[in-house]
């Protein structure tokens, strides 16, 4: 059964299982295509106009975001009657998103969710139209619900509202690839012109970046089934030497894991990332994380992967990483953060400015 929003009834029912893209090293470059800066953010499904009980704002997986966020009910008011929208909720400091700001909004506490949403007040980038008035447009063709879009946008085209810019050259696409990653953009997305939304398909392009680092293995966790590996935890030494946790690596195939397993337990030690207050130790959870282990086994710094990794946040692979390589001939010290790259280049007030 169609749920209603905004007093009128729609075709579909909420929430919406949002379209997915999948990852290519080549991003498609022919004719037909469009291609949008990838925001790195929660996920949502919002729909609104009209009444104050005909709003809501629903993550990828069915969450209710808008609890979280309650600072951005009003701009879901202002949403013409009948309309869903997909886009990104972003937290945006220093002119650039970050997504460690945006994941310490999820709390469960009332009082400290209103206390942040002043703190950290969050921002909504619209990028796909999925109903308007009531009317269905995911089987319209994307420039199609791109037109609609902009036509809608700019009775709401003030913050928090932000739309998403949009490219169908494949030149100013790269060139966006290059300039966006410093406004908290980890890559491109593309999407056939002509292409219908398919709810929980995976139709759209993600193209993302990738780079590559050396780093230390200073510890490890063991794979939920007990006997064999579940991932090793990398670090990076500092201009003081203490070693930093700065992500992990699981991408190993079921043949190898109980030998690096074995391999590792020779290697246990009482310490590894640390010797300072300020030195980043692994153990952090996502509020979103349901029952995931945070037990590991630190290891004599030692043993020096080659990972890749698509993204930075702070001083950590935003990420799971890719391991590329083992390096037996790379001492360990020689694994410095000064390796990591910092996007510089356009702020994200000029993306959606």
């Amino acid at each position: 059964m169609a749920d209603s929003v905004g007093g009128l009834s729609q075709p579909f029912d909420l929430p919406v299982r949002p379209m997915k893209a999948r990852v290519r090293e080549t991003p498609p470059s022919d004719e037909g295509w469009a291609y949008e800066p990838k925001w790195d953010g929660f996920r949502a499904v919002a729909f609104g106009g009209g009444a104050e009980d005909a709003v809501g704002m629903f993550s990828r997986n069915g969450r209710d975001l808008l609890r979280y966020f309650p600072e951005l009910r009003p701009a879901l008011l202002s949403l013409p009657p009948g309309t869903v929208l997909d886009g990104e909720v972003l937290a945006v400091v220093g002119d650039a998103t970050s997504f460690d700001a945006l994941q310490q909004r999820i709390h469960p506490a009332a009082s400290r969710i209103t206390r942040l949403s002043e703190e950290i007040s969050a921002s909504l980038v619209a990028f796909d139209l999925l109903a308007r008035e009531g009317a269905d447009l995911t089987g319209a063709p994307y420039a199609e619900r791109r037109a609609r879009l902009e036509e809608m946008f700019p009775a709401m085209d003030a913050p928090p509202w932000h739309l998403t810019p949009v490219t169908y050259d494949f030149a100013e696409a790269s060139r966006w690839f290059r300039e966006y990653e410093a406004a908290g953009c980890d890559g491109i997305i593309a999407k056939r012109t002509d292409g219908a939304y398919r709810q929980d398909k995976r139709e759209w392009v993600k193209w993302k970046h990738r780079r590559e680092a050396d780093c230390v293995v200073g510890g490890y966790r063991v794979h939920k089934d007990g006997d064999k590996l579940g991932s090793i935890l990398l670090g990076l030494y500092d201009e003081s030497g203490h070693l930093h946790f700065i992500g992990h690596c699981s991408g190993f195939s079921n043949a190898n894991r109980a030998e690096m397993l074995r391999r590792f337990e020779s290697l246990r030690s009482e310490e590894s990332f640390g010797g300072a207050d300020h030195a980043r130790r692994p153990g952090a959870q996502s509020r979103w994380s349901t029952e995931r282990t945070l037990e590991w086994v630190p290891v004599e710094p030692g043993v020096v992967v080659t990972v890749s990794y698509d993204q930075l946040e702070g001083n950590r692979f935003r990420h799971a990483t890719r391991l590329e390589r083992w390096r037996s001939d790379k001492p360990a010290e020689e694994c410095t953060m000064e390796q990591l790259v910092r996007p510089t280049g356009t702020g994200f007030s000029q993306v959606v400015g």
